[in-house]
């Protein structure tokens, strides 16, 4: 568990009510047999994944093949990239929302076989919880006997206040995928573009560059920011996100032009 005493230089000291609490999460789902219709946070957490690698991979690739001189061959293997590697990051997605959904369900059913063949075990361990919120055993018995008449939601509080799992929305898995996807291949075509519209592949790789640059210094700002609403913390965001993308582009450019020399 975390240190209420620690902090962070891009943080502000975060307030006991602005931790996490399944309970105030719940506030937010419609209806509860299947969750939020989105979530805003794991949306934007995929844009930021996908937007992220599809600007820093596909610019990393063409600033390496752009050494060999040829916009074509610059062209053909960056949309080669920028569309495999869209589906794969579509499809790994997906595959980790569809395995976060069926290990919750999976620990949900886990926990209503041991409601129904434990049930003094599992209300001792209702009572131990809400102790640690300094509710007495007086104040809590008509909570947990109100809580105890319902086998599915008993199940449930121990899946989210013992297991401290959230409940995943059923359409979270088709919709990270597609997010993330959609995102790649759009932070993808970003560095491209020039390559499109000049002649001249030298010209097109500077241009690339200066709009990369520029792109990743915003994105970087702007997720961290929205994220932590932090000037700091956004400053820090746009510097880490171009020394990576940097970093990437220069040590493809380098590898792909001591191997064609």
């Amino acid at each position: 568990m975390t240190n209420n005493n620690e902090t962070s230089p891009l943080l502000p000291r975060e307030s006991a009510m602005e931790r996490y609490s399944p309970l105030y999460d719940e506030t937010k789902t419609v209806p509860e047999e299947q969750g939020a219709l989105f979530d805003t946070t794991d949306i934007l957490r995929d844009v930021i994944i996908g937007f992220s690698d599809g600007l820093t991979v596909p610019f990393a690739l063409t600033a390496g093949l752009s050494s060999l001189g040829s916009s074509k061959i610059v062209i053909m293997g960056g949309l080669a990239e920028l569309f495999s590697g869209m589906i794969s990051m579509g499809l790994g997605a997906y595959l980790a929302a569809v395995t976060e959904r069926d290990h919750y369900s999976s620990q949900e059913e886990r926990e209503r076989c041991q409601v129904d063949k434990m049930p003094e075990a599992q209300r001792a361990e209702v009572f131990a919880i809400l102790e640690k919120y300094s509710v007495s055993h007086a104040a809590a018995q008509p909570l947990v006997d109100e809580l105890c008449r319902n086998r599915a939601q008993w199940a449930r509080f121990m899946v989210d206040f013992s297991l401290r799992l959230e409940r995943p929305n059923i359409h979270r898995a088709w919709i990270s995928g597609v997010t993330m996807g959609l995102s790649y291949l759009i932070g993808g075509l970003i560095p491209m573009i020039p390559y499109f519209v000049m002649p001249h592949v030298g010209q097109a790789f500077m241009v690339s560059i200066g709009v990369t640059a520029v792109i990743l210094l915003i994105f970087g700002y702007v997720k961290n920011y929205v994220a932590i609403r932090n000037h700091r913390a956004g400053l820090w965001g746009a510097i880490q996100t171009l020394i990576i993308g940097v970093l990437a582009a220069g040590t493809s450019y380098i590898i792909i032009k001591t191997l064609d020399s």
